[in-house]
């Protein structure tokens, strides 16, 4: 049975973020290497009242579909995953592979041809979201596959992953609503601002938030969490960044990416290691060429690089963008199959909004 850590994990994510109510249907998309945890689960959600279903993944699912697929078989949309992005009350992914590269040598283009067939069902989940019609969390059971990728020991791995969800304090709950009303004083002094200027070794970028809204992320959505995110106005994206740490998809590392944008366009792009994917996901769709998001890292518990944005992204001291799909909780409207998150170190640099300084290498100073 779960110990008491893992125990504590599931309680958390049923009665924190997902809120689970009496009668709500969860679905729960997880991996039996995360059995542990998904025994917990389990038990929690049927607890709290839930009517839950749980669907086993097999960890090469994806990567034979891909390689030995036909094309009519990569676009089919499974009917059990329309019915749940349409229908359900509550969505719960836990991520335990048992290898972090299975995709790596699949072709990008079918990568691309399956992301594209499932586009629509996914606006679906966004907008559900954004009206607050879907609750939905993604968190990870920590193993030697996740381990291995961050370069530690499963002890050293599991104390890390542990630590950022704040499983270790005495009350989780508790601490995360603290982090939401942190990041809620920042949103408050964001939400009436316009212009944004981010200058730096890494980055040298203007943009427009005029009318978009920064939402927070406190222990929800993801899990761990700690960020403020937002849209860019699509077309008011104009410089360049250069992201300092891997990005990483679908089992791909590209490193040294660099992005030139030009009224809200990538129009040139380049990496020292996995351009030529790289290109190929920026072809995926018109809306992949253009940022849909803009997040802030306030998790400064968060200070190791683990290729894994679910944590990466959080880390306080940088920012990261996304190209593509936009959330539209923000008032974002771009529109894509993709949403890739790339991550910018900012300990020597500095963000200007409607001309006055609001973070400084690495921390906010308002």
């Amino acid at each position: 049975m779960p110990d008491s850590i893992i125990t504590k994990h599931a309680q958390v994510l049923i009665n924190y973020s997902l809120s689970i109510q009496p009668g709500e249907e969860l679905f729960i998309q997880t991996s039996s290497l995360a059995h542990e945890l998904n025994e917990a689960v389990y038990k929690e959600a049927l607890q709290a009242g839930a009517l839950p279903t749980i669907n086993i993944e097999m960890p090469t699912e994806r990567e034979i579909l891909l390689k030995y697929g036909s094309d009519d078989q990569i676009n089919y949309v499974q009917p059990l995953m329309r019915h749940v992005f349409e229908n359900f009350d509550a969505f719960l992914y836990i991520e335990a592979p048992d290898n972090t590269r299975t995709l790596s040598g699949v072709d990008p283009a079918r990568q691309r041809q399956l992301a594209n067939a499932y586009a629509e069902l996914y606006a679906t989940w966004f907008d559900r979201a954004a009206r607050l019609e879907l609750k939905w969390s993604y968190t990870i059971f920590p193993n030697n596959a996740f381990a291995q990728e961050a370069g530690m020991s499963l002890a050293e791995y599991q104390d890390f992953v542990y630590g950022a969800c704040l499983l270790n304090e005495p009350d989780p709950v508790a601490a995360w609503r603290e982090e939401a009303e942190r990041q809620r004083r920042l949103i408050r002094w964001l939400s009436d601002k316009k212009e944004v200027v981010a200058k730096g070794e890494h980055v040298d970028l203007t943009f427009s938030i005029a009318g978009r809204s920064f939402e927070e992320s406190a222990g929800t959505t993801n899990f761990p969490s700690g960020e403020i995110f937002t849209a860019p106005v699509e077309d008011s994206v104009n410089g360049w960044v250069r992201y300092s740490y891997p990005a990483i998809q679908a089992g791909h590392e590209v490193q040294d990416v660099e992005l030139w944008f030009e009224q809200g366009i990538v129009t040139k792009a380049q990496a020292s290691k996995g351009e030529g994917y790289l290109l190929e996901m920026l072809d995926t769709d018109a809306g992949a060429r253009r940022l849909g998001e803009w997040g802030i890292g306030t998790n400064y518990g968060i200070q190791q690089f683990t290729k894994h944005m679910l944590f990466d992204e959080k880390i306080g001291g940088t920012i990261h963008f996304a190209l593509g799909k936009a959330y539209p909780e923000t008032g974002g409207v771009n529109e894509s199959a993709m949403h890739w998150d790339m991550l910018v170190d900012m300990a020597q640099a500095e963000i200007l909004i409607d001309g006055e300084l609001f973070y400084k290498d690495g921390k906010f100073v308002i």
